[in-house]
């Protein structure tokens, strides 16, 4: 009898403890305050939290992310999802933004952030990259250095004996760059044109180079007129290199082909910006050319004087121009042309992006040429002028690597 009762004075106190509340706890209603005209922008560089409310009509997914400010207890919050244009969350998330932190193991429990007061905003974007008050992001800033285009120009030319006005050109290539310790890397690949209408082509199958800021000085020099003043003159001196350039081209009826094995030259920059992206600069040396149609092989010196300008932050507008000449050495004697011919080519062109097709951009681009040669024998020697004017389309092409955030470009 005495077991049996403690036995049941046992259970009828245990039985007065509460069991624990296994129910899941509803998410509590977000409460937004009035929205700002401008809608503020999270920070890239600080955290954001991911964030669980109560489903609303307009986003019925219920998750949000956030950017809080704990002195202030307030927080830059953002649907996940980008927004259709009646303001309803759609089921693509957001492009380009930095992960959130589970509201589980964010530094402040997530419970005591939805207590902050809420602020509309709009979500983080990378450089380059601007984002909209629907969420939908867009690139800004084109780096046209670092790209694949394929584009078609009308490129009529004009010779001494007549003007060929359907003449068309087709181009292609890739073209990088990769920046190191003070030096910018630069290569292009599979870079071709093709003329139709009177037929031509040139194709390379590599070309590198290099430009580079010197610490020392090569010279310094001091003058003495008033107060002693030293300047420093420094050669910023690098090397071109191209691997494999066949150039093939016919004239009223004649022929001429030309295999350059590889050339080798050193460049000196007169000038070029603080990245090392745009310059002025000269460049002579020598290559090894065949004449493939004549059978001769030839040391080709040459020497060029060119520019590759940047002209705007965002890399909208590009100008480039060349002066190159060439003298054919070593060559036996051909029929027809001089034994050491002479080439002499003229350029300048102008790139502007237009518009972007999902984020690639599309640019318009004009040129004009003149060429005077005569390496072709039985070829009388000329000035050819051409001018094009077309389109091309950049398959890639990341932001620069100085592009700004979207709100420091608005400012």
């Amino acid at each position: 009898m005495l077991v049996s009762a403690v036995t049941l004075s046992c259970a009828l106190l245990f039985g007065q403890v509460e069991a624990p509340d296994l129910t899941p706890h509803s998410p509590p209603a977000l409460v937004l305050q009035s929205a700002r005209n401008p809608l503020p922008v999270q920070d890239a560089e600080r955290p954001v939290v991911c964030l669980e409310f109560a489903p609303t009509k307009e986003v019925p997914s219920g998750r949000w992310r956030a950017q809080c400010d704990h002195e202030t207890r307030t927080c830059l919050i953002t649907p996940s999802h980008e927004l259709a244009p009646d303001g309803t969350e759609t089921e693509r998330l957001l492009e380009r933004v930095r992960t959130c932190v589970s509201e589980i193991h964010a530094p402040v429990p997530g419970d005591s952030l939805k207590t902050y007061q809420m602020e509309p905003s709009i979500a983080d974007a990378p450089p380059g990259w601007y984002r909209d008050e629907r969420g939908r992001v867009m690139q800004f800033n084109f780096d046209l250095h670092r790209r694949i285009w394929l584009g078609g120009a009308w490129s009529p030319l004009q010779t001494p004996a007549k003007v060929l006005e359907n003449r068309v050109r087709l181009d292609f290539g890739i073209s990088l760059e990769f920046p190191s310790e003070k030096r910018l890397h630069r290569m292009r690949m599979l870079e071709a044109e093709l003329f139709l209408g009177e037929p031509s082509v040139d194709m390379s199958l590599f070309q590198y180079d290099f430009s580079v800021e010197r610490d020392e000085p090569l010279f310094r020099v001091t003058t003495f007129v008033g107060k002693p003043r030293r300047h420093d003159v420094s050669l910023n001196v690098g090397t071109w290199i191209e691997v494999l350039r066949v150039e093939e081209l016919e004239r009223g009826g004649l022929e001429g082909g030309f295999l350059t094995w590889g050339t080798v030259h050193a460049t000196l920059d007169l000038w070029h910006s603080k990245d090392l992206v745009s310059f002025v600069r000269v460049r002579a040396g020598p290559s090894a050319e065949r004449d493939y149609k004549n059978g001769v092989a030839m040391l080709v010196p040459g020497a060029v004087l060119e520019g590759d300008l940047t002209l705007d932050r965002d890399g909208f507008h590009h100008l480039r121009f060349g002066v190159e000449a060439e003298k054919l050495l070593l060559s036996r004697e051909v029929e027809g042309r001089p034994l050491r011919p002479e080439r002499l080519k003229l350029s300048a062109g102008y790139e502007l992006i237009l518009l972007a097709i999902n984020d690639q951009p599309l640019s318009l681009v004009a040129d004009a040429r003149g060429s005077w040669r005569n390496d072709i024998p039985n070829l009388p020697p000329r000035w050819e002028w051409s001018a094009s004017a077309g389109l091309r389309f950049s398959l890639w092409a990341p932001a620069r690597r100085t592009a700004p955030m979207a709100d420091q470009a608005r400012n």
